[in-house]
């Protein structure tokens, strides 16, 4: 389609930026690096302790030497399983730098979630904080899987904070046992000094770079590939979006509390690490209490989060002492943001929440508000610089202006498609290179897009995507079950919430006795909040249960 939305661009952004001179990740680190050693690239919220980019540097190359002394060659799927701690992103570009591929873990997954997300990569090898070692004990561990390095939580903290950091823990009973044919500690390895530069490595702009998981409607996860072009070219588009609204004769200081095994935070650091700014790391957003101390201790330019996080701020009564002064933009991303959210959080702090929207398919960012608005306006932007849309109806036609149709995309950032499954790839790509998102959009005269609603059965909780075929299929698995069809229902917290719809086989079965089932099947998101026994399911004619109809069911007691 036309590009309507260049018109609406701030002045000066460009409708294309360069790609010639994208090669690799590790490249990109170097010249960071090169430009802004001295400056601290990450730092942890929980103690304040720093590594800077040149620290990084060496770091990540003393990591890439270990896995070249292993025999992993480049290629090769190393899976990392860790929160918001300074060594997740050493492990990251040690393992970009090697030339191999990253997957990300998230480290709340059950062992069954794990097992099949390494048998499905064929990970070689996996980095895990030990607080979560005891689920891979647990796990059916792949063949593929050979290497095992354990990580503690304060691996690159100071002595005396470490050995704290483990007594608590340990008190606490947050390190369960486990007993793991381990490989190395990380620790260890980050101090070898005795370990040589890491052999260098041709890095094509094309090669695989991530594979990181997402789910489908079938419920069976998938690896988005993305190269290392993919995700530099989002990194440039974010870059030149964002410029306009920095004071770039200040180091950025980015409050950074969403994983950074999700895509969002993945590319907000990247963004980050490019303008030479410092990404403070947050583990556990949760506790908000612990959150707002950090956001007291930083006088930050950029905080990313989705609306659950900035909902759980406002209402914490320490947030409006926080000093805003430097915020320059926030973004929200993830999940929709809400209207009342919007509102009162411009109203704090003095800037707007900067809505846009991506998925991990398209590394992830496809449009966003310009960061000079000043109001929040529901849309979720413009496209960015390099990326092309088109709404098209269920024959793959383009809609008119203003009409509902499929958000399809094309860009630089957009996956090659998903591992080792062609025919899942060539259900969601177009014969003329657009990604169908499966979100129903529609586009004003000024190029804003609104999405309208969803044309897959996805659930958005607190921004992560659960697919209900897989939660159905783990609820099928409880032998007091006949049927089972799950939904997303409105949720003032986390803007959705799973609901489970099922027929007793047992009429004995209890909502506790599912809640318990589902609690060692499933990681937190993905549990249902609410679950209503019906005595059959509504179904068509070929006996396809109708979710939609699920949906507009009213609630009753269980019975």
């Amino acid at each position: 389609m036309e590009k309507i939305w260049l018109a609406s661009y701030p002045a000066g952004m460009p409708a294309e930026i360069p790609l010639h001179d994208l090669h690799s990740l590790g490249e990109f680190l170097a010249q960071s690096v090169a430009a802004f050693g001295t400056r601290d690239a990450f730092v942890s919220g929980a103690t304040g302790t720093a590594i800077t980019f040149n620290e990084l540097d060496t770091l990540s190359a003393r990591f890439a030497s270990y896995l070249q002394s292993l025999g992993i060659k480049p290629g090769t799927r190393v899976a990392l399983m860790m929160p918001n701690l300074l060594q997740f992103p050493v492990c990251l570009f040690g393992v970009l730098r090697a030339g191999c591929v990253v997957v990300n873990v998230n480290p709340m997954y059950t062992a069954r979630e794990l097992a099949y997300q390494l048998k499905d990569s064929g990970a070689e090898a996996i980095v895990i904080l030990e607080n979560f070692a005891h689920v891979l004990d647990a796990a059916d561990k792949p063949d593929c899987l050979k290497h095992i390095i354990i990580s503690s939580a304060g691996d690159l903290l100071p002595l005396a904070m470490r050995t704290l950091a483990s007594v608590v823990m340990r008190a606490k009973g947050l390190i369960p046992a486990y007993k793991l044919n381990t490989t190395a500690r990380l620790r260890k390895v980050l101090r070898d000094t005795s370990l040589p530069a890491p052999a260098a490595v041709d890095i094509k702009a094309s090669d695989l770079a991530f594979l990181q998981y997402t789910g489908g409607t079938t419920g069976v996860s998938k690896g988005a590939m993305l190269s290392h072009l993919n995700v530099l070219a989002n990194s440039r588009q974010g870059q030149v979006w964002t410029m306009p609204a920095l004071d770039m004769t200040q180091t950025q200081i980015s409050i950074t509390a969403i994983p950074l095994y999700h895509i969002f935070a993945l590319g907000m650091m990247m963004n980050t690490l490019a303008l030479g700014g410092t990404t403070v790391l947050v583990s556990d957003p949760r506790n908000t209490k612990a959150f707002v101390k950090v956001l007291s201790k930083h006088r930050f330019a950029t905080l990313p989060a989705v609306n659950t996080l900035y909902n759980d701020l406002l209402n914490h009564p320490d947030f409006a002492k926080v000093d805003f002064t430097a915020l320059r933009v926030a973004f929200g991303g993830g999940a929709s943001i809400q209207r009342s959210v919007a509102e009162r959080w411009q109203k704090l702090t003095g800037s707007p929440i900067c809505e846009g929207y991506g998925l991990t398919e398209c590394s992830p960012t496809v449009t966003a508000n310009p960061v000079d608005f000043r109001e929040f306006n529901g849309s979720i932007g413009l496209p960015f610089p390099s990326t092309d849309v088109s709404l098209r109806d269920e024959n793959g036609v383009e809609v008119a202006l203003g009409e509902p149709g499929e958000l399809c995309v094309r860009g630089p950032q957009v996956m090659s498609g998903y591992w080792q499954k062609p025919e899942e790839t060539a259900k969601v790509m177009t014969p003329d290179g657009f990604l169908r998102t499966g979100d129903i959009a529609t586009i004003d005269a000024q190029g804003f897009l609104r999405i309208v609603d969803r044309l897959k059965d996805m659930i958005l909780v607190s921004g992560f995507n659960v697919y209900p075929n897989e939660i159905e299929d783990i609820i099928a698995m409880h032998e007091g079950v006949l049927e089972a069809a799950v939904t997303g229902i409105p949720d003032e917290h986390t803007g959705e919430a799973v609901k489970a719809w099922v027929v007793r086989k047992n009429p004995a079965l209890t909502e506790q006795d599912l809640l318990a089932h589902c609690r060692t099947e499933l990681t937190g998101y993905k549990r249902p909040r609410h679950i209503q026994f019906v005595d059959e399911l509504p179904k068509s004619p070929v006996g396809k249960i109708l979710r939609r109809q699920l949906r507009e069911t009213p609630a009753t007691t269980a019975h």
